[in-house]
């Protein structure tokens, strides 16, 4: 069985690789921009692999080649940042995407997992988990949200034009792993963040307000449910989320800290300011999508994948927060833990802020 992986370098796609490797008469093909060097290691050894930027013109006539022969497609690919750059984002997670799709339907392949996400959703409660069925049209002040929403609309259409393709949405909360620690204290904290200070164990202040509420779950579980779904007769979205709710109150007392109750506006007036002034790398987008994403039911991918998380969402963080004061990392591109990548205070030094260049 042949599975092509768009975007296996990362944090969910190195999960993937790992988690597909255990299965037998599976030939595993990754397709990156920027592929792991050779001698990477596991779980990117072994894995054919392709170099391809979906963004650009002319890929899809590379995808069509790459997918030719495959059982299944799984769509990881989706650029973070740089934030300042939504050309460049929209340019990978739209347009991408759309090759992506138009690659999958001209090859022939039968089956296309596409990683959606809780940003996807409307805004909702914060009490009530809620099922697929909640209208997927993003949260209108986050551009990944809008992107998410965009795509899920694109896969609407080539769902109504295309019947026979089955067509899978993974809808996860919050995905984390030790081995993410560097790249997403680059992506969402950037270079003047003293993670290293995790080592203790210890958070000391917590924002509080009564609407982040949010969902985590460990990157091998949601690598299981996308395992579990590729090699089944699966269709449909499936929200994916281990308990218990993360609260601030939650984290607050796990890592000994202290809460700090910060109205909704002062948070997106923070991140706002601090993202313009190039101190951190992320708009205040993500601040709205914090405080409106709804919590989601699992029940779904429980019931009909047989899927159930085996680490808990406290457990996930705590081993992230380990992550990024150990700045763990793997040698794939956007894993790694090269000094003078955009994030990190060496590239600072170098005159390369926070939110910028591509790639990342």
């Amino acid at each position: 069985m042949r599975i092509v992986v768009v975007g296996a370098s990362g944090n969910v796609g190195t999960a993937l690789l790992r988690r597909l490797r255990r299965e037998r008469d599976v030939q595993i093909v990754g397709v990156a921009r920027r592929l792991p060097p050779e001698g990477a290691g596991e779980p990117y050894d072994g894995v054919r692999w392709h170099s391809c930027d979906i963004g650009l013109p002319g890929a899809v006539d590379e995808l069509v080649q790459i997918f030719a022969g495959a059982a299944a497609v799984v769509h990881l690919a989706w650029q973070i940042q740089p934030s300042h750059d939504q050309h460049v984002l929209r340019r990978t997670n739209v347009g991408g995407s759309q090759a992506v799709v138009d690659a999958v339907l001209r090859a022939g392949v039968s089956a296309l997992v596409y990683a959606s996400s809780v940003g996807t959703y409307a805004p909702g409660p914060k009490d009530l988990p809620i099922s697929e069925r909640w209208p997927a049209t993003g949260v209108a002040e986050s551009s990944y949200s809008r992107h998410k929403a965009e795509v899920e609309e694109m896969l609407d259409g080539a769902e109504r034009s295309h019947p026979a393709l089955r067509l899978v949405r993974m809808r996860p909360g919050l995905i984390f792993q030790r081995e993410a620690g560097t790249e997403i204290s680059r992506y969402f904290l950037g270079p003047l963040v003293p993670v290293r200070l995790l080592r203790f164990g210890r958070l000391p202040l917590v924002p509080t307000n009564r609407r982040l509420r949010m969902q985590a779950v460990h990157a091998d579980d949601v690598a299981d449910a996308y395992a579990r779904a590729i090699l089944s007769d699966a269709r449909g979205a499936f929200n994916l989320a281990a308990d218990p709710v993360l609260t601030p109150e939650l984290v607050a007392r796990h890592f000994h800290g202290w809460t700090v109750p910060v109205p909704a506006p002062m948070l997106r007036a923070a991140a706002a300011l601090t993202w313009r002034a190039r101190l951190q790398p992320v708009d205040a987008g993500w601040v709205a999508l914090a405080l409106n994403a709804p919590l989601m039911s699992s029940a779904r991918a429980e019931t009909e994948l047989g899927w159930q998380p085996r680490v808990d969402s406290v457990a996930a963080l705590e081993e992230l927060f380990a992550g990024m004061a150990q700045r763990a990392h793997t040698d794939s591109p956007p894993m790694s833990a090269a000094p003078d990548l955009p994030g990190r205070l060496a590239a600072l030094l170098r005159a390369r802020p926070a939110g910028h260049g591509n790639p990342y």
